[in-house]
């Protein structure tokens, strides 16, 4: 969806979208087994909807909307990138500790499936220069992706290339007490299939996985085979629109089954003014929170 016009048609156009995901068809299944309650909390990431924001805003309106979270994507308005100095790094942590929301990690474009080595150093060093912010900042982790198949070469030497360079990120990360994930993105490399086997090459305890919400999760109209494969990886996750066919209720209640304890972060495309956005916040974490806390 598109928001166009005032402010009043996009709400209209929101609110209907928000009446029709209430009343779409789960593909859940019911079985006789509790399912625990939500665990998890409402999260943004900065792409989109938030670029345009400088970091003051940024938590000013995730503070008044209850955001309880926030991964920040690299070359946006907020300007926190691996060349910020000591002094502005102390700020900025700062900043987020008396905000009471928590930086939840640093979102890069860091990408390790090149068929030229020198491109693959060159990415897991920036994905170190990150990881030392993050700590830095006091965050979490830091987000990678892989990013297509490269043409000409076999899939499964790709495959494995991205694992190893995964493992060697978690390695980094593990001496400075970070996380690194994966992002489930790309073209072909999004296929759940392909990612469980990225991470069965991985095999680091500091690295795990994004899901992303990609309507590749779909088998047969639900998420069980996909998430299946990846339940064992998952350290974070980024939703989307909450309106149409991605199963979100049987999304949260598979979060929900496994004590997921983290953060869905909002990440939609999107960009809007902040008061507007603050607005848009409000009323996506009222639908969020129907979705999740009920089965």
């Amino acid at each position: 969806m598109v928001w166009q016009g005032s402010r009043r048609v996009w709400l209209g156009q929101f609110t209907s979208t928000c009446a029709a995901a209430m009343t779409a068809p789960s593909t859940i299944d019911h079985s006789s087994t509790p399912i625990p309650k939500r665990q998890f909390q409402l999260g943004i990431v900065t792409y989109n909807l938030a670029s345009q924001w400088d970091l003051p805003t940024l938590l000013r309106i995730a503070g008044k909307t209850g955001i309880a979270a926030v991964e920040l994507r690299t070359t946006h308005a907020h300007g926190v990138e691996p060349t910020l100095t000591a002094k502005e790094r102390t700020d900025i942590r700062r900043r987020f500790q008396d905000s009471g929301v928590r930086l939840w990690g640093l979102g890069t474009v860091c990408e390790f499936q090149s068929s030229e080595p020198n491109v693959v150093r060159q990415n897991l060093d920036v994905c170190n220069q990150f990881l030392e912010l993050s700590a830095d900042l006091g965050g979490v982790g830091v987000k990678v992706r892989p990013n297509g198949l490269p043409k000409g070469i076999p899939t499964d030497v790709t495959l494995k290339q991205i694992g190893e360079s995964l493992s060697r990120c978690g390695e980094a990360a593990k001496k400075l007490q970070q996380e690194v994930w994966l992002e489930v993105h790309g073209a072909g490399t999004a296929d759940p299939k392909h990612i469980q086997t990225i991470m069965e090459h991985c095999r680091h305890p500091n690295a795990g996985v994004t899901w992303n919400s990609n309507s590749t999760d779909i088998v047969n109209g639900s998420l069980q085979e996909s998430m299946q494969r990846l339940q064992p990886y998952i350290k974070s996750c980024h939703i989307n629109e909450l309106y149409g066919r991605y199963p979100y209720r049987e999304l949260f209640t598979a979060l929900r089954r496994m004590q997921y304890d983290r953060f869905t972060l909002i990440e939609i495309p999107q960009k809007l003014n902040p008061e507007a956005g603050e607005l848009l916040i409000r009323y996506y974490k009222s639908l969020w929170q129907e979705l999740a806390d009920r089965a």
